[in-house]
């Protein structure tokens, strides 16, 4: 089987790719408007560019509606976001803080959950969550074109939270963080606690 992606439409492209790039860790973004409105939600498309500097990156598509989501506008507006770890104890809360509201409506709310004030940036982070990174915004890549243009964030991690029984030996426990990720189908995730151990060369 070849597939050219060039001469796919586009939700058959977003179809196969979403099934070859697993698992994909998920990046819970919170913002906040400059009305002081906060907002929360999932993106799929992350992970960690640096370390050194600690850069942190996320993608997104245009909002259902067309234009942009709530989030990059708040971000743009701010240049601060955080993002929060996703885990089992968290999955259901999650899930509905992607469901689509008027920018005027916190998904915090919505989904039940505490906020937690930030220290570095206004972005409140979600209490719920094991590990929160607060970032400030370096630089949005834009691709293709209208009305399906994709944007990737990124960001330096200017302070990282982290469950103080999760700090273990200078490293997060995996097994008690219990992160979750998404997997080809829309509805499908995965467990990061079935693990293999293989020596590096």
């Amino acid at each position: 089987m070849e597939i050219s992606p060039a001469g796919m439409a586009h939700q058959d492209a977003y179809r196969v790719f979403m099934s070859i790039v697993v698992p994909r860790p998920i990046a819970w973004v919170s913002t906040i408007s400059l009305d002081g409105v906060d907002n929360l939600a999932p993106f799929s498309m992350y992970t960690l560019l640096s370390t050194k500097p600690a850069i942190v990156g996320f993608a997104m598509g245009t909002a259902r509606h067309g234009g942009k989501k709530d989030t990059l506008i708040n971000i743009e507006d701010t240049k601060e976001f955080v993002i929060n770890i996703a885990n089992e104890e968290t999955a259901e809360a999650m899930n509905k803080t992607s469901t689509p509201v008027e920018a005027a409506v916190s998904e915090f709310d919505q989904a039940g959950l505490k906020r937690i004030e930030s220290n570095k940036v206004k972005p409140p982070r979600v209490g719920q969550s094991p590990v929160s990174m607060e970032c400030q915004l370096q630089q949005v890549l834009e691709f293709g074109c209208e009305p399906r243009i994709n944007r990737f964030i990124i960001g330096e991690v200017v302070l990282i939270h982290v469950r103080d029984e999760l700090w273990q030996n200078g490293n997060v426990d995996y097994t008690g963080l219990q992160a979750i990720g998404r997997l080809g189908e829309s509805d499908l995730y995965c467990r990061t606690t079935n693990v293999f151990r293989m020596k590096r060369p």
